[in-house]
């Protein structure tokens, strides 16, 4: 019987796991936050979502892009201002954190929350420099 119970618990969280967030879920989870993102333990980018599905992201170099977000046949997909195509991502909501996969690829990038805030990403104008 406990072997029963053990299996049952341990069969149902992949099915928790792989449940996509909907668009509601993900925007209640992420507005007004900046979260910072990994791929395969190396820092990738990080996003800051704002009001009215808007997002700024950044690959951590300093440089900003504004786009939006919005939900398309269960995926969360972007549009920024130097990329007219839509990329779409599935977004999870597990124990360690938010967990996006790419959709758009079938390598399929997948990409983990290393940090939540609330403080605003730091990015500098355009042709900031010498």
């Amino acid at each position: 019987m406990r072997y029963t119970a053990l299996f049952t618990l341990f069969m149902a969280a992949p099915l928790t796991a792989e449940t996509a967030l909907t668009a509601d879920q993900f925007d209640a989870y992420t507005r007004g936050k900046t979260f910072y993102y990994a791929e395969a333990g190396t820092p990738y980018g990080g996003e800051e979502y704002l009001e009215n599905r808007r997002v700024r992201w950044s690959f951590l170099d300093g440089r900003c892009k504004d786009g939006h977000w919005y939900e398309d046949a269960g995926q969360i997909c972007f549009v920024y201002e130097d990329m007219p195509d839509p990329q779409c991502w599935a977004f999870f909501d597990t124990p360690g954190g938010l967990m996006a996969r790419f959709e758009n690829d079938s390598a399929a990038t997948t990409l983990y929350e290393t940090q939540k805030t609330d403080k605003p990403m730091q990015c500098m104008g355009p042709d900031v420099g010498v």
